[in-house]
C-alpha cells in the first residue's frame, strides 16, 4: 500500500491489492477527491483511522437502461405516496446517511466527521449531489454522490421507511438515462444493488467508460 503526501497524485489503480486498497493518507480536499473519483478511487475509512484509498476489481455498476424494477415496487410507483426532488437538502441526506441504524455494520458508519465536511464542500461546489424522498413532507429517504458528468458515483443511501431509498435510487437511475449517463459506480457487490440490475464489471473496463467522460 502507498503512503501519499502533499502532492496531488495517486499510484496507479493496477497496483491495488486483491482487496481493492491502493494507498493511505493525504486528505480529503475537493481537489484530492475530484482527482480520485476521476481515477476510479474513492476513500472508505472508518472514525479514528488514517485515510484508505480503495480502487476495486471487479467493479459493481448500474447501467440506466438495466435498471430492474420489481413488480411489487411498480405498485409503489403508481401509489406516488413519496415526492422525490433532487439537490435540495444535500446536508440532511449525508447527515441521516451517517447516522441511520445499519444492523450489517453494527451501528457503526465509515461516514466520519472528516467525511461528512468533505462531501459537503463538494457539494458547494456542485460536484456532489443528493436525491431526497419525501413523506408528508418529511424526509424519509435518499442518497448522495458524486456527479462526473456522465457517470455518477454512489456514495451512501438510508431509508426510515420501507422502500424509500429503492425509491431515490429508481428515480435517479431514470434522471440519469433521460440526460445521457452511461453509468452508476456503484463500488462493490452488495444484494440489494444487485436486486435493482446492478453487476460487476472489471477495472479496466470501467476505467475506460471513466476515461471517456
Amino acid at each position: 500500500m502507498f503512503l501519499l503526501t502533499n502532492e496531488l497524485v495517486f499510484p496507479d489503480v493496477q497496483l491495488a491489492d486483491e482487496n481493492g486498497m491502493l494507498a493511505i493518507g493525504g486528505d480529503l480536499s475537493v481537489k484530492r477527491l475530484t482527482l480520485a473519483y476521476k481515477s476510479g478511487i474513492f476513500p472508505w475509512f472508518n472514525q479514528g483511522e488514517p485515510i484508505i484509498w480503495y480502487s476495486p476489481d471487479p467493479r459493481m455498476v448500474l447501467f440506466p437502461s438495466e435498471l430492474k424494477i420489481s413488480k411489487s415496487m411498480k405498485q409503489v410507483l403508481r401509489k406516488k405516496e413519496f415526492k422525490v426532488t433532487f439537490n435540495q437538502n444535500f446536508e440532511q441526506v449525508i447527515f441521516n446517511c451517517k447516522h441511520i441504524f445499519r444492523a450489517a455494520d453494527q451501528g457503526q458508519t465509515w461516514i466520519t466527521d472528516e467525511m461528512q465536511k468533505a462531501y459537503v464542500n463538494l457539494h458547494k461546489k456542485g460536484i456532489a449531489k443528493s436525491v431526497e424522498v419525501w413523506q408528508n413532507n418529511e424526509l424519509v429517504g435518499g442518497l448522495y454522490g458524486i456527479d462526473l458528468g456522465t457517470i455518477f458515483c454512489g456514495e451512501s443511501m438510508f431509508s426510515k421507511v420501507s422502500n424509500a431509498s429503492k425509491m431515490a435510487f429508481i428515480y435517479l437511475v431514470k434522471k440519469l438515462e433521460t440526460e445521457n449517463y452511461k453509468l452508476v459506480d456503484c463500488q462493490v457487490y452488495n444484494n440489494h444493488l444487485a436486486s435493482l440490475g446492478a453487476r460487476e464489471i472489471p477495472r479496466e473496463e470501467f476505467l475506460k467508460y471513466l476515461k471517456s467522460t
